[in-house]
C-alpha cells in the first residue's frame, strides 16, 4: 500500500524559509509525478507545484512561482518544496500527492503558519 508523509512544516516570520519534505513508501516512487498542494484555513485545495518522474520538468502555481522550489531524490523516495520569501497568505496545509496514470497517493499533509 503506497503511502506518503510530509514533514518539515512549522511556523515561520514573513520573509522566513521553510523546506518541505514527502517520503514515499510502498510504490515505485520514480515512476510517478509529485505534487504539492495547499489548502488555507476556510478555501479549497490549491495547486501548488508539479515535477515529472524523472525531475526534467517543473511546474508552479503563479502565487509562488520565484520563490519556491520543488526537487525529488529518487534514490531516496523523496520530493522536497524549498519554500522561500514565505507571505503570511501561504499558511496552510499542505499536501504532497504522487500520480501514476489513474493510481494516485495523498500524504496526510502537514501545517505551515506564517505570522509575525
Amino acid at each position: 500500500q503506497g503511502q506518503l508523509v510530509e514533514s518539515g512544516g512549522g511556523l515561520a516570520q514573513p520573509g522566513g524559509s521553510l523546506r518541505l519534505s514527502c517520503a514515499a513508501s510502498g510504490f515505485t516512487f520514480s515512476s510517478y509525478a509529485m505534487t504539492w498542494a495547499r489548502q488555507a484555513p476556510g478555501e479549497g485545495l490549491e495547486w501548488v507545484s508539479t515535477i515529472y518522474s524523472d525531475g526534467s520538468n517543473t511546474y508552479y502555481a503563479n502565487s509562488v512561482k520565484g520563490r519556491f522550489t520543488i526537487s525529488r531524490d529518487n534514490a531516496k523516495n523523496t520530493v522536497y518544496m524549498q519554500m522561500n520569501s514565505l507571505k503570511p497568505e501561504d499558511t496552510a496545509v499542505y499536501y504532497c500527492k504522487a500520480a501514476w496514470g489513474k493510481a494516485e497517493h495523498w500524504g496526510q499533509g502537514t501545517q505551515v503558519f506564517v505570522s509575525s
